[in-house]
C-alpha cells in the first residue's frame, strides 16, 4: 500500500474518530441516560436558539428532575417525533419525553410511565375562519403531526383531506400559506404558536376529545420504567410537578412576531445559531468527500482487475448503493447499528459513513471512466520500463486520470455540500436543521431558510473557485 493511500486512511480514520468523540462526549459515564425527544414542540420541548441552542421546556425540566433524583446524568437525543418509537426500539435512547400520548398501538411497542399530563386538542386557523368543531372541518384540509394522537381526532373524516406532516412548525407555515384550512394540535402548543402570531387563532375541540395524558415511553421490560414512577409520584405529592407546569404555561408571550411578507428582523439574536452550522455541514462534507474518494478510488481498481471476485464486489456494491435510497440509507446505518452489532454509533459518523458509502458507489465509476480515458501509450511504456503495476498505477496513471475527471469531483463535493441537509433528520445540527429550528420559534419560514440558502450558495461558490485554482495550477504542470 502506497504512503498516500496510507495517509488518506489514517486521515479519514482520525475524522471519524474526532467526529465520533465530538458526538459522544458522555458515552464513558456509566450513569448517563438518554432522553429522545422531538424539540419542536412549545412549551413541552424546543430548542433555545438565542440562548446557544440548548433544548428546553417542560419536558426537560420534568426529565432533568427525576434525573438528578435518582442519581443519573441526563443527555438529551433530538430527532424528528416520528423516529422516536425506533429509537427506542434500537435502544438509541434511554427513554422517551415529547408530549407523547399512551395509546394502546404504542403500548404494544414500549412501555409507559404513569401520566404527568393531561391536555386536550385544538383547531388552528386563520382568525377569518375560526372552526370551533370537527363538523365544520368536514371537507377540508386538515393537518396534523405525523406519528401523533391527533391522528386519531380526525380519524374516519369522509370527505376531508388529511395532511401528516414530521413537524408541527411545518404545519403552522402550511395554514398561513393557504394551502390547510385548520390544523389539530394540542392547546399549550396551540397558544404557544398563536400568541405571537394575530392572523392565528385556535379553538377547543370538546371534551370528549381530550387527549389519553402524557406518559414517559420506554423499551420493553426496561427498569427504568418503575424508578421514574416512583419518581413522578414523589414530584405530585411534594407539589415539584405543578411548579414546573405552572413555570411553562403560566409564560405570557410578549413579542410579536413579524407578519409582514419579508421581515429579516425576526432573525435578531439568531444569526450566531444559524452560523454555528456552518461548522457541521463543513465538517461532515469533508469526511464524506475524503472517505467517498479513497474508497471509491480502490472500487475502481476493483472493477478494473482481472480478478473476478473483485469485479463482482464492486459492480454488487455499486448497484446497492445507487439503487436505494440515500435517506434510506442514512437511516439504516443511523437506527440498525446499534442493533446489530451493540455500538452506539454517533448521529455524524453515521451520516459521514452513510454519505461516504454512498459517494464512492458514484465516483468509482468517475474514477474508473478516468484511469480508461489515460492513453494506452502510457501503460505499454511504463511496463516496457519494468514499472511494478502498483506503481504505475498511482504514480502515472491515477494523476492523470484525476485532471480528466477533476470536474467531476467537485460536481460531486458540491452534491454532498447541498445533499448533507439531510442529515438533520436524524438531529446532526447542521445548517439545515438550525434554520428548522429558527422556523419553529419564529412560526416563520422564509426569512430563515432563504438565510441559509444564501450561506449554501455561498460556500458552493468558494468550494467552485478553489476547484478552479487547483485546475490551473495542474494545467500549468503539464
Amino acid at each position: 500500500m502506497s504512503r498516500w493511500l496510507k495517509w488518506s486512511l489514517s486521515a479519514i480514520a482520525a475524522v471519524l474518530l474526532a467526529a465520533g468523540v465530538w458526538t459522544n462526549t458522555s458515552g464513558g459515564e456509566p450513569k448517563t441516560i438518554v432522553m429522545g425527544t422531538s424539540a419542536d414542540y412549545p412549551p413541552y420541548e424546543s430548542v433555545d436558539a438565542k440562548g446557544g441552542g440548548e433544548v428546553v421546556g417542560l419536558d426537560i425540566d420534568i426529565a432533568r428532575h427525576i434525573a438528578e433524583k435518582l442519581g443519573y446524568e441526563l443527555k438529551i437525543s433530538n430527532m424528528d417525533f416520528n423516529g422516536l418509537i425506533a429509537a427506542l426500539q434500537t435502544k438509541r435512547v434511554d427513554f422517551v419525553m415529547s408530549a407523547m400520548s399512551v395509546t394502546e398501538e404504542r403500548k404494544q411497542s414500549v412501555d409507559f410511565s404513569e401520566n404527568y399530563y393531561t391536555a386536550r386538542n385544538t383547531i388552528v386557523s386563520e382568525e377569518e375562519k375560526s372552526y370551533s368543531s370537527l363538523e365544520e372541518l368536514k371537507g377540508k384540509r386538515i393537518g396534523v403531526q405525523l406519528g401523533s394522537t391527533q391522528e386519531k381526532a380526525v380519524a374516519g373524516m369522509d370527505g376531508s383531506e388529511i395532511v401528516k406532516l414530521n413537524r408541527i412548525p411545518d404545519l403552522v407555515q402550511e395554514i398561513k400559506s393557504g394551502r390547510l384550512d385548520a390544523v389539530i394540535l394540542e392547546d399549550a402548543v396551540a397558544l404557544e404558536y398563536t400568541a405571537g402570531d394575530s392572523n392565528l387563532v385556535y379553538r377547543f375541540l370538546p371534551t370528549a376529545d381530550e387527549d389519553e395524558g402524557y406518559a414517559i415511553a420506554f423499551p420493553k421490560g426496561s427498569p427504568l420504567r418503575e424508578e421514574f414512577n416512583a419518581a413522578l409520584a414523589d414530584m405530585k405529592a411534594d407539589g415539584s410537578l405543578q411548579a414546573i407546569v405552572d413555570k411553562w404555561f403560566g409564560k405570557e408571550e410578549s413579542e410579536r412576531r413579524g407578519n409582514g411578507i419579508l421581515d429579516f428582523n425576526i432573525l435578531d439574536g439568531y444569526m450566531g445559531y444559524l452560523l454555528e452550522g456552518v461548522f457541521v455541514t463543513l465538517l461532515f462534507t469533508f469526511v464524506s468527500a475524503l472517505f467517498g474518494f479513497v474508497w471509491g478510488s480502490i472500487l475502481s481498481l476493483f472493477k478494473l482487475s482481472s480478478m473476478k471476485p473483485l469485479q463482482w464486489f464492486a459492480t454488487v456494491y455499486t448497484s446497492i448503493f445507487r439503487g436505494t435510497p440515500l435517506l434510506l440509507q442514512l437511516l439504516i446505518f443511523y437506527f440498525a447499528t446499534p442493533q446489530l452489532t451493540g455500538y452506539d454509533i454517533s448521529a455524524l459518523m453515521a451520516a459521514g459513513l452513510a454519505f461516504g458509502l454512498n459517494s464512492a458507489a458514484y465516483l468509482s465509476e468517475t474514477i474508473r471512466g478516468g484511469i480508461l480515458a489515460v492513453d494506452k501509450g502510457q501503460r505499454e511504456a511504463a511496463m516496457a520500463l519494468g514499472i511494478p503495476y502498483r506503481t504505475m498505477m498511482i504514480s502515472i496513471i491515477f494523476p492523470q486520470a484525476i485532471k480528466n475527471i477533476l470536474p467531476a469531483l467537485v460536481n460531486e463535493c458540491v452534491a454532498l455540500v447541498k445533499e448533507s441537509s439531510l442529515v438533520s433528520v436524524i438531529g446532526v445540527a447542521d445548517l439545515m436543521r438550525r434554520a428548522n429550528v429558527v422556523q419553529a420559534d419564529t412560526a416563520r419560514a422564509f426569512e430563515p431558510l432563504l438565510f441559509v440558502a444564501v450561506i449554501y450558495y455561498a460556500l458552493v461558490l468558494v468550494l467552485t473557485s478553489l476547484a478552479r485554482l487547483l485546475e490551473r495550477r495542474m494545467r500549468r504542470s503539464d
